[in-house]
């Protein structure tokens, strides 16, 4: 059977790019080695570009009722004041992150996408038109053809194995447990709230629900002594008492318990012919503030719209490459600001003098809204969009928040729901929306008033809220070569008369 996409793996990256394909009218397959969907998930942060990126899609109002604002950062545990970038961006979100896997996946199958679980890919073949999976799924091998094929697979990745793709890096020596404890409303774990930093390492205790806390312990250059072992809560508690020099005080029973590592790898190159890698299978991280979630969901709203363009025939010869050339970058700096937080968390009195003198730059304004840039994924420019004499805005996420309209201000989010690039006109001599006029379905364009400070009267954004040009409504041409390198050219797309053997060879057919 033929498909224009399969993406190996369910978790949040992989549902987040069905989510986006599946919007712009391309139903992938989603295949998952587990049986069911998991609940072990580590991760509670979801940062301030995320945040973003779910609120572009309509994603937050589901999430919205599963937990709670957050108004902290921290950088290794030092803590920052977010409040700094309150006004251009929104806020950091507390849920357990097995519930945004489990929204993505209502997300994503509602607009078209398959989820198919219990099916692992065990090889993988392509060539000029398409790929080759080996699927084994109910005890037999199964053979599924795709356009494309996306690893979102983990740091363990078949896909990326299976392609030939290097992920160098190192593994360091660590020893860290986590789960969740189901304790009673007056339990004295609630009195240790918070990052607690020892000598030999820390111990973190936080809230998942009124009756669910999250723990966590972390000790470098360390390891179990039955590393192959299934964790217990004796473990559990021994680690407690080795870190800490105290008894862990709960009477509270672990729902579930895992041992998580300090790696740092990366892909050596996200894209292999007809084969992409997105989230964990492309980098992999110390996990520290929400930043792998931030990472790869950012991955996979960038490669969904244009795995789709091209799919439609709308997209010049060079636009998948731009994924790798985007993205590779910003996961080596994923790796990079998490190995210096790693470094500041090691316990002794090596790193003590650089964590006291980070804590007291923290306290000037521009150093603190660096770090919560930085920590909640804003900092991020594409180079590739910025080039030489571009408009500043060019290549960021939008600060703006809402636009006036003749019918009211608007969020910029609701603008982006459909997943189409759109065209602000902020001028009120418009006429911009003829620049990108012969797109139909492609550039949405709104009309608004002037913004104060933005030093823009249009702005053109791509269907992943990146700012692919912004300047003066006399720079026409400037915004026309935009429309074309990112959304084709005028009148371009699948022919209309192709056959459907054509196009299932475009892996459109089912």
């Amino acid at each position: 059977m033929n498909h224009p996409v399969v993406i190996a793996g369910a978790g949040p990256v992989g549902l987040m790019l069905a989510g986006e394909l599946a919007l712009a009218g391309v139903p992938a397959l989603v295949l998952d080695r587990r049986a069911e969907p998991g609940e072990q998930a580590p991760g509670m942060a979801v940062n301030s570009a995320v945040v973003e990126l779910l609120a572009q899609r309509g994603i937050m109002d589901l999430l919205q009722g599963d937990g709670m604002e957050f108004p902290r950062a921290h950088f290794a545990h030092i803590w920052l004041d977010p409040e700094a970038l309150a006004g251009a961006h929104p806020y950091t979100f507390l849920v357990p992150h097995h519930v945004v896997e489990r929204r993505l996946e209502e997300y994503a199958t509602k607009a078209g996408a398959r989820v198919r679980r219990g099916a692992e890919v065990v090889g993988l073949r392509q060539d000029a038109s398409g790929v080759e999976l080996d699927v084994l799924h109910d005890g037999g091998i199964e053979v599924v053809r795709a356009a494309y094929a996306v690893g979102c697979d983990g740091a363990d990745s078949a896909v990326r194995r299976l392609a030939g793709i290097g992920f160098p890096g190192a593994d360091e020596a660590f020893y860290g447990l986590i789960g969740d404890l189901t304790v009673e409303a007056d339990d004295p774990l609630f009195h240790q709230l918070g990052v607690h930093q020892h000598e030999k390492g820390f111990f973190t205790v936080g809230p998942v629900s009124p009756t669910v806390l999250r723990v966590t312990t972390g000790e470098f250059d360390a390891a179990p002594d039955s590393p192959g072992s299934a964790p217990s809560f004796a473990e559990f508690g021994a680690h407690v008492r080795h870190l800490t020099g105290a008894e862990p005080t709960t009477g509270g029973a672990p729902r579930w318990l895992s041992r998580w590592t300090a790696a740092t790898r990366q892909a050596e190159r996200y894209r292999e012919g007809r084969v992409f890698l997105a989230g964990d299978a492309a980098h992999l991280h110390f996990p520290l503030g929400g930043q792998a979630l931030s990472t790869g969901i950012e991955d996979a709203v960038n490669l969904g719209w244009k795995l789709a363009t091209a799919l439609r025939d709308e997209a010049r010869a060079d636009l998948l490459d731009s994924y790798h050339e985007e993205r590779h970058p910003v996961g080596a700096r994923a790796c990079a600001t998490t190995r210096a937080q790693m470094a500041l968390l090691r316990p002794g009195g090596g790193a003590q003098p650089l964590r006291a003198l980070l804590t007291e730059l923290a306290g000037l304004d521009e150093v603190n809204r660096h770090l919560v840039a930085l920590v909640g994924g804003l900092d991020v420019r594409y180079a590739s969009l910025a080039g030489e004499g571009a408009h500043p805005l060019v290549g960021h996420r939008l600060p703006l928040t809402e636009v006036e309209t003749g019918d009211g201000p608007v969020a910029v989010s609701l603008l982006l729901h459909a997943g189409h690039g759109v065209l602000l006109q902020l001028s009120p001599e418009g006429g911009l929306g003829d620049a990108v006029s012969g797109r139909p379905g492609r550039i949405d364009v709104v009309t608004g008033a002037p913004v104060d400070g933005l030093a823009a009267e249009g702005v053109l954004l791509r269907p992943d809220g990146r700012v692919a040009w912004a300047g003066p409504a006399a720079d026409t041409a400037g915004l026309a070569a935009a429309a074309d390198r990112w959304f084709g050219s005028e009148g371009s797309g699948p022919d209309q008369e192709q056959d459907q053997d054509q196009k299932q060879d475009k892996g459109q057919g089912q």
